[in-house]
């Protein structure tokens, strides 16, 4: 009798491989582990969450009384969300970087001959990021609330505006692991990532109003994916149209998880059995 023959006899309850509660469980363990190598990286860890608070103070100082003459109002009901979307996009980059880390030691072959569900390692880094968002939106809604940020719409505007980063940062995160999977290894992902993330974030509404950019470049600021996620979190917070850019956010979600789900799986594949 193998070895894995006598696990199975010794566990007959054990799920299959392929099955959701296999899935689930690998998941909830792998998930754990993400969260464990995040905290303790702290040359990482800090960066991701105390540069974006102190983003958010520079430019509230810097900028806070041009955008609120400009506007009529508080420049932080933009520059918090603004600051949220950045956290939340930006920190998948360090979890895509971690994955290509791990591809060239062979710790994603190791995980992939372990008998567990295939999908959970990406599931897990997923999940992993989920939470890394959610506490990063917390310190920056408690930075911009001693700040002046208030939610004036109840309790369930603030919390569907808690919500808003993580659905969206979670789409993301999945798009971000997909061109970590897919790229050679050593490719300068962080480089070109980062260089995109400098274009959205000074190019929106949270930065500036719309209003404000040329006329040609309006309607490109005004669809860009960060854009509509930040309105959206403005008017969860002090009132506003909700709709239009609710169905932007739905739609910017939805392209990112839709042109990556498959890429990602497939290349996780390849990744992991490339060694």
């Amino acid at each position: 009798m193998t070895v894995v023959e006598s696990i199975v006899a010794a566990e007959p309850n054990r799920p299959q491989e392929g099955s959701v509660r296999a899935w689930l469980a690998s998941s909830r363990v792998l998930t754990w582990r993400q969260l464990l190598v995040y905290v303790r990286d702290v040359v990482t860890v800090l960066p991701s969450l105390i540069v974006p608070a102190v983003s958010m103070v520079l430019m509230k100082v810097v900028l806070g009384d041009a955008v609120g003459n400009a506007t009529g109002q508080n420049s932080l009901y933009g520059t918090v969300p603004l600051m949220i979307i950045v956290g939340a996009m930006s920190g998948s980059m360090v979890s895509a970087v971690r994955l290509n880390k791990e591809r060239t030691t062979g710790v994603l072959a190791r995980l992939f001959v372990l008998p567990i569900n295939r999908a959970s390692d990406l599931t897990s880094r997923v999940a992993a990021e989920l939470v890394r968002i959610f506490v990063v939106t917390i310190i920056l809604l408690g930075v911009g609330y001693a700040m002046g940020f208030r939610f004036e719409q109840g309790v369930g505007a603030a919390i569907l505006l808690l919500i808003v980063p993580i659905v969206f940062g979670g789409a993301f995160a999945v798009f971000v692991l997909a061109l970590a999977v897919n790229s050679p290894t050593g490719a300068p992902l962080v480089q070109y990532l980062g260089l995109l993330m400098s274009v959205l974030m000074f190019f929106n509404s949270g930065f500036s109003p719309i209003d404000g950019y040329p006329d040609w470049l309006q309607p490109i600021v005004a669809n860009q994916p960060m854009t509509p996620a930040i309105e959206v979190m403005r008017s969860f917070a002090v009132g506003g149209p909700i709709a239009a850019n609710l169905v932007k956010v739905a739609l910017w979600t939805v392209f990112f998880i839709g042109v990556s789900v498959y890429p990602a799986l497939r290349g996780y594949r390849r990744a992991a059995t490339s060694r």
